[in-house]
């Protein structure tokens, strides 16, 4: 008898225990789509299990029009999203963690919105207007909505590429790792902007001591990824599918290198998009559409410089957007013209990628996030 309850309670435990350790793999992920032919669509829900790349639907999607890009507060209670759709807006929702429910808080007009972020201590949201060129800086309430006094800077110029660099074309609003600046690509003048970050002040942007940074005459500045220890930036230049490497300091742009995505004797169309570091900081990925439809990787040195170590096939069409689980074993594209989401195990050793043949199903993916599962 003794024997049993004793054999009884170590069953016991190890389920427990093995329970416990199963949860703790596992992440939500979200994940922003474009609209279909019959024009649903929206923010879907998933469950991740960063140990088997498995996953499991969270329920149906939150119903918003090209909801293209999503920001997560970093207290897990609020998902701020872009909507492409009819005039463009951004949208604030309150979040449940546990079972990755939306609710709608409020909206603001945004025009041609396609970036939004959301600083650390859920101050401020800040909102990247491809189509209408500019930032909007909008104040938090507490409970995560917007409140009614927006802050609008809209930018000046143009650049070499006519046809796409007509006008401005702001791609992506950045915060600095210490929130207290935001950088802006801006796609259609070829520059980066530097803003100074004051939350204690409803107009919280102004421009920094160094304004702006200018690239390559028809690069493109798209989306820009910060390396873990905050000291180096990693630009992905659309039009010519480049990275430009920076040198960060207090708002302050140092080039140090630019290196190609393509491979050699590639001719191709090319169309860099998004661009992640690995969460140790070892190794950079870059999304490159167009003919290509692969990922770059790159190992990164001590001095931030980049080494090409390998070209990924993102078997599918169109690669927007990816994201790296946050144990940093998997990377999961976004293909938006193969509606799928496409699995890769990552070499941590290696930075290489290997299909794990597993694909989450979704119309026209463009945005991936990944966040805690609450209890």
């Amino acid at each position: 008898m003794k024997k049993t309850l004793l054999l009884c309670c170590m069953l016991f435990l190890f389920a427990t225990m093995f329970g416990q350790e199963k949860k703790g793999n596992e992440f939500r992920l979200l994940i922003g789509t474009y609209a279909n032919e019959d024009k649903s669509n929206g923010i879907y829900a998933y469950t991740f299990n960063s140990e088997t790349g498995d996953f499991r639907s969270s329920g149906p999607p939150t119903l918003l029009l090209n909801s293209s890009y999503l920001a997560i507060s970093n207290d897990n209670k609020n998902v701020y999203a872009v909507g492409e759709g009819g005039q463009g807006s951004v949208n604030a929702y309150a979040f449940n963690a546990a079972t990755g429910a939306l609710t709608l808080l409020n909206s603001v007009p945004s025009p041609g919105p396609c970036y939004v972020s959301v600083d650390g201590k859920k101050k401020f949201v800040f909102v990247g207007n491809y189509g209408g060129g500019s930032v909007l800086s909008i104040p938090l309430n507490a409970d995560g909505s917007f409140r009614a006094d927006v802050q609008t800077i809209k930018h000046e110029g143009s650049s070499v590429m006519k046809d796409r660099q007509d006008k401005p074309h702001v791609h992506a609003v950045v915060l600095s790792p210490d929130d207290r600046f935001l950088l802006v690509p801006d796609l259609g003048v070829d520059k980066v902007y530097q803003y100074r970050v004051d939350t204690t002040n409803p107009q919280a942007l102004s421009p920094a001591t160094s304004p702006f940074t200018s690239v390559k005459p028809g690069g493109g500045p798209r989306h820009l990824a910060f390396h873990p220890n905050g000291k180096y930036a990693y630009l992905a230049l659309e039009l010519i599918a480049d990275v430009a490497v920076f040198g960060y300091k207090d708002g302050k742009l140092e080039e140090k290198q630019t290196v190609s995505m393509v491979e050699p004797g590639f001719t191709g169309k090319v169309s860099a998009a998004d661009i992640h570091t690995s969460p140790d900081g070892k190794f950079l990925y870059v999304s490159n559409r167009g003919d290509a439809n692969q990922i770059a990787i790159f190992s990164i040195d001590k001095d931030g410089r980049l080494k090409v170590a390998g070209h990924q096939s993102v078997l599918g069409k169109t690669p927007r957007n990816f994201a790296i689980d946050p144990s940093g074993n998997f990377l999961l594209v976004a293909n938006q013209n193969s509606n799928d989401i496409v699995i890769f195990k990552r070499d941590p050793k290696t930075g290489l990628l290997t299909d794990t043949g597993k694909k989450i199903l979704v119309d026209k993916p463009v945005c991936l996030k990944f966040t805690e599962v609450e209890k």
